[in-house]
């Protein structure tokens, strides 16, 4: 297909800082919910979601953890230096292995006070886990790539437990303070499940036990995929072209039981969140690979959904592919990563509906969400705006559907 030409002011709003939601409400799903559907605008409340969606809905969350992301070190001298986990690179690039590693871990990380820290100085922390004294050690060893690696005194210890027994929450830059004990839980998913993500899938963080039970009692069945969210989903762009806006790639399972649900999907499939959009978006277009024989590595590039075809198979025929593969090689569950860009002109080929949050201004993510909108998402962020709304990772809600 012809790629559009996007013009990045086309998609910005203006955001004041007041309406950007600094904490969480009490209770979760007290939170406001905007249902646009056909053009026709709502205000509710979250509590509400299981009135709006019909029994045969199939609704899919990404069940990833957020991680303790920021660790806290001293030098000698007293200098605070902050390293930020990114993305591991050694002895492994996958997440949920290198979270249960018990020995030396590498990982490109961002780190703040980075001039204060010398080449081969070693920082040192000691570290509680449960009744033992742990001393975690990092060191710098690629200064341009920031690459630092960590080793600790007890290999019965995993990096996990390190890293939750003293790592900060890394909550969004755009929140401006730093984080509280509340913060623990509530940046975080009441189904959270497999550690890896340096940010939460914010719309899954107005589900509360109460809703889940109304949903099931109707019949709305669930699936879960796992997308562990990377500090790139804040990166602004900056592009003046906003295909050159190099996208983060983010590493992502699904289980063949999840593939099998959604080709059996007959009703809508609604994504919580733009995190299990481009996990599913992404998962057609590996079926699409393998029919077209490109290979059978899980990897999305940016734009491998705009390159010309001839024709582009079904969802069904997608998903097909995928098990086949799965049945194939003894697959239970399949592993890649997708820096999948969705823009206007993009045809969602997943999902009928979509439920989250409101996102920053001249963002992907807007872009994600004008997807959908069209120009209707002027209008649904303004009314939003003109309804008190609260915006960002702790703000308010929405149901929007294609």
């Amino acid at each position: 297909m012809e790629i559009p030409k996007i013009d990045l002011r086309e998609y910005e709003y203006t955001l004041p800082e007041e309406r950007i939601a600094k904490f969480p409400l009490e209770k979760r799903d007290a939170s406001k919910l905007l249902h646009f559907l056909k053009g026709n605008i709502k205000h509710l409340h979250f509590y509400d979601l299981p009135e709006l969606l019909s029994s045969d809905t199939l609704l899919v969350y990404n069940d990833t953890k957020v991680i303790p992301a920021r660790l806290i070190f001293q030098r000698e001298t007293g200098a605070r230096i902050e390293i930020f986990l990114l993305q591991p690179i050694a002895p492994t690039t996958v997440i949920p292995e290198i979270m249960l590693a018990n020995y030396p871990v590498t990982w490109e990380t961002m780190i703040g006070n980075a001039k204060k820290w010398k080449d081969g100085e070693i920082l040192k922390g000691q570290v509680q886990v449960n009744d033992r004294e742990v001393v975690l050690s990092a060191k710098l060893i690629n200064r341009e790539t920031k690459a630092v690696e960590f080793s600790w005194d007890d290999p019965e210890i995993a990096f996990v437990d390190l890293v939750e027994a003293s790592g900060e929450v890394p909550l969004p830059p755009y929140l401006n303070r730093k984080p509280n004990e509340a913060d623990k839980s509530r940046y975080q998913t009441v189904y959270s499940k497999k550690e890896g993500a340096v940010a939460a899938p914010t719309a899954g963080l107005h589900f509360t036990e109460e809703v889940f039970q109304k949903l099931r009692a109707k019949g709305i069945r669930e699936a879960q995929v796992t997308l562990h969210v990377s500090a790139g989903t804040f990166q602004p762009i900056k592009a003046e072209n906003v295909l050159e806006h190099p996208m983060h790639s983010e590493q992502i399972q699904v289980s063949r039981e999840t593939i099998e649900q959604l080709l059996a999907q007959k009703g809508n499939t609604v994504a919580v969140g733009t995190t299990s959009v481009r996990t599913l978006e992404s998962l057609f277009w590996f079926g699409v690979k393998l029919l077209e024989e490109k290979g059978e590595d899980f990897v999305i590039e940016k734009l491998f959904a705009y390159q010309t075809r001839t024709a582009v198979p079904t969802k069904s025929e997608s998903l097909q592919a995928i098990v086949e593969f799965m049945e194939k090689n003894g697959l239970e569950s399949i592993m890649g990563s997708t820096e999948i860009f969705i823009f206007p002109g993009y045809r969602y080929r997943m999902i009928e509906g979509l439920i989250t949050n409101f996102h920053q201004p001249g963002s992907t993510l807007i872009l994600l969400i004008a997807t959908i909108l069209g120009e209707d998402w002027k209008r649904v962020y303004r009314e939003a705006m003109e309804s008190d709304y609260r915006f960002l990772s702790y703000g308010d809600s929405s149901l929007l559907w294609i």
